[in-house]
C-alpha cells in the first residue's frame, strides 16, 4: 500500500483528500500538514512515497516546498492540487519536481487515477491543465537538438506524452503493449537526459 501525505492549509479540503485516500484500497494517508514548514519537519521522518501538495500555502509556497522535499526525499512524488490554472504556476510547479497537477475541483476518482498514474511512472494532469501546458510550451520553449536523437517511434510516444496521454492511452493509440511504451519512454529519458515524463515535456515543444 502506497504511503501518502497531504499538505493543505484549508481544513475542509485537507480532510476531504485524506478521506478519498483512505477509502481507496491501494493508498493510505500517513500524515496531513497545514503548512510547508510543518511538512518539511514531519515528512522526511516518515518518508511518504507520494505527496498531495497545495500550491498556495501560507509563508513558504507549495512550489518551494516541493523543491525542498525533493532534496530531502529524492524518490518522493508530488501532485499539486490547486484552484489555479495559469500556465506560469504550472510551469514553476513542474520545474520544482512535481509529477502532476490537478485542480481542486477534480472528482475523487480523478484524484485516485492521477495518484496511480504517478506511482506507475507517469505524469498526472487534468485534460484542461495538459492543454494549458501545451500552449505555454509552444510560446516558452524550443525544441532541443537532443530530440533529433530520437527514433520516429520515440518521437511519436513523446508527442503523445506532451499531449497528456497516459501510458495505457499511448499503447492503445499506437497499438503496442504497455511494456513497449515503457521501453520507449526509458530510451527517451536517456536521450533527453531527464528522469521522468514531466521533465521530458519541459525540454521540448510539442509538434504543431
Amino acid at each position: 500500500m502506497t504511503k501518502v501525505a497531504v499538505v493543505e492549509d484549508n481544513k475542509t479540503t485537507r480532510e476531504g483528500l485524506e478521506t478519498i485516500i483512505n477509502l481507496s484500497t491501494d493508498f493510505k494517508c500517513i500524515a496531513t500538514c497545514s503548512t510547508a514548514e510543518e511538512a518539511l519537519e514531519v515528512l522526511p521522518q516518515i518518508k511518504p512515497e507520494l505527496v498531495l501538495m497545495d500550491i498556495q500555502l501560507p509563508n513558504m509556497s507549495g512550489v518551494d516546498c516541493v523543491a525542498k522535499l525533493r532534496e530531502l526525499l529524492p524518490g518522493v512524488h508530488a501532485i499539486m492540487v490547486t484552484v489555479y490554472e495559469d500556465p506560469d504556476r504550472i510551469f514553476r510547479a513542474l520545474r520544482a519536481g512535481a509529477s502532476g497537477y490537478l485542480l481542486k475541483r477534480s472528482a475523487p476518482d480523478e484524484v485516485l487515477s492521477a495518484m496511480r498514474e504517478v506511482q506507475q511512472g507517469g505524469g498526472a494532469m487534468s485534460g484542461e491543465i495538459a492543454r494549458k501546458v501545451i500552449g505555454y510550451f509552444r510560446e516558452q520553449t524550443r525544441t532541443t537538438t537532443e530530440v533529433d536523437q530520437l527514433t520516429s517511434r520515440e518521437k511519436e510516444v513523446l508527442e503523445l506524452v506532451v499531449h497528456g496521454m497516459s501510458n495505457k492511452e499511448i499503447a492503445e493509440r499506437l497499438s503496442v503493449t504497455l511494456a513497449a511504451v515503457r521501453f520507449h519512454l526509458k530510451h527517451i529519458y536517456q536521450k533527453l537526459h531527464v528522469h521522468s515524463r514531466t521533465e521530458a515535456v519541459l525540454k521540448v515543444r510539442p509538434p504543431k
